[in-house]
């Protein structure tokens, strides 16, 4: 018992360690970064939140355990912007290997079953997974949104960059939610 407990603890101190990954969105009021850590409880609470936006047979306690799991990899690889150029073999390949290390932190059972959750994430081939990377891609729009362009404008990002980069994983597994966004990223970018 103490050995596990031991594990589960050495885990979650790892964890802690997302809170120190910058990204390249700010926080809504623009005034600083978010952290990773703070991005994944903020999906958590999307998830949580929108709910209602997610097809038929999702199930969002799942989604919810995705998200919170999601970015733990960035503790060893570092945030990846998704308006930044970087080689897409390289990271998953670093992604995967800090993947290997952080899970193995964990009691057995638990660093199986965490690891297959982060891999369906990543493959996003099931409902649970397409939908809780819909929410990976809406989170930050919203955040630019609310902070006058943030990382948009840090990139010197396009409105058709954003559609492509962002618009088609959301819409491909929430179109409610890209229903509500495709007309104010418009709106935004008509005024720049």
């Amino acid at each position: 018992m103490t050995d596990r407990l031991d594990a589960q603890i050495a885990f979650l101190l790892e964890a802690d360690r997302l809170k120190s990954v910058n990204r390249a969105t700010t926080i809504a009021d623009g005034s600083r970064f978010e952290n990773s850590g703070e991005h994944s409880w903020h999906l958590a609470l999307f998830a949580l939140v929108l709910a209602d936006q997610a097809p038929d047979g999702v199930q969002v306690d799942r989604v919810i355990r995705m998200l919170l799991l999601h970015d733990l990899v960035e503790i060893d690889a570092g945030d990846a912007p998704i308006f930044d150029d970087h080689d897409v073999a390289a990271l998953e390949a670093a992604e995967a290997k800090a993947a290997d290390r952080i899970f193995a932190l964990l009691p057995p059972d638990q660093a199986t079953a965490f690891r297959a959750l982060w891999d369906e994430f990543e493959a996003n081939m099931t409902p649970d997974a397409i939908f809780a990377k819909s929410l990976d891609r809406f989170q930050p729009p919203v955040m630019n949104l609310a902070s006058g362009g943030g990382s948009w404008t840090d990139y010197n990002v396009s409105e058709d960059q954003v559609r492509t980069r962002v618009g088609t994983k959301i819409d491909h597994g929430a179109p409610g939610l890209w229903s509500w966004l495709s007309p104010r990223i418009a709106a935004f970018f008509a005024k720049v």
